[in-house]
């Protein structure tokens, strides 16, 4: 796979901490407890989400299917490993935390990758998912016009019916609700946390700090509204239950 390719199948990782990704760390921590915890980044790209991890846990773990990206990670930080999501490295019941960061709509098979996420977490441990909203207004991993692929924010791709979306998108997924629960069909888990999160607008913000504050403004407060379900992307806490 060429380096264009793998872009758009695998996605941009996190190559710049961030105001949006300080706030999705924050939403994390106050439905979990991070501290001194085993926690797994799986699809870690760079490492930015493992290296604030280690901000309240030293037992934090990494792996990604991309080994140029681990390599890069692994000059600055442990206990990095290539892997797919598919088939983790590691002993059942290990972790406490398993974390999937905007990773489930890329892989080969994103309920084999539950599944495993599943498999590694004890009994209590958390899974948490950040995933693409099926209906936010937008697509934003691009799409395909013909054999062309346009990396623009795209309205409306997502609310076109299954067959006709993955002619535009055939390189990423996008879930309802009900989606993302089905991957955990057959899971012994429960849902603490089922809701979505609007964007942090840090590309616009460079541009105009008072446009990216009154976008998070109006749209963080509608997270606490019914209208929270047009949201950027899922925030799933699952439970392992015993």
């Amino acid at each position: 796979m060429d380096a264009a390719s793998k872009v758009i199948t695998l996605g941009h990782p996190s190559y710049i901490w961030g105001f949006g990704q300080e706030r999705r760390l924050n939403i994390v921590r106050r439905y979990v407890a991070l501290e001194n915890r085993r926690i797994l980044d799986i699809g870690c790209g760079i490492g930015a989400y493992v290296e604030a991890f280690r901000r309240f846990s030293p037992f934090v773990w990494g792996v990604d299917v991309d080994d140029a990206k681990i390599a890069e990670a692994s000059a600055t930080l442990p206990d990095l490993s290539v892997a797919p999501a598919e088939s983790l490295p590691y002993d059942d019941n290990y972790f406490d935390i398993a974390f999937l960061h905007e990773v489930i709509e890329h892989v080969t098979d994103d309920r084999r990758a539950i599944a495993e996420a599943c498999r590694v977490v004890a009994p209590e441990g958390r899974i948490i998912i950040f995933a693409p909203n099926r209906l936010y207004p937008f697509e934003t991993h691009g799409c395909y016009i013909g054999k062309r692929h346009v990396y623009k924010l795209i309205p409306f791709v997502n609310y076109l019916p299954n067959p006709l979306r993955r002619q535009f998108c055939p390189h990423v997924r996008c879930y309802t609700a009900g989606d993302i629960r089905g991957l955990f069909r057959g899971q012994n888990v429960a849902f603490d946390v089922e809701t979505q999160v609007y964007p942090a607008f840090d590309n616009i913000a460079r541009g105009s700090a008072g446009v990216a504050g009154v976008l998070r403004r109006v749209l963080y407060a509608l997270e606490e509204t019914p209208l929270k379900a047009f949201g950027l992307s899922h925030f799933i806490v699952a439970r392992k239950l015993r």
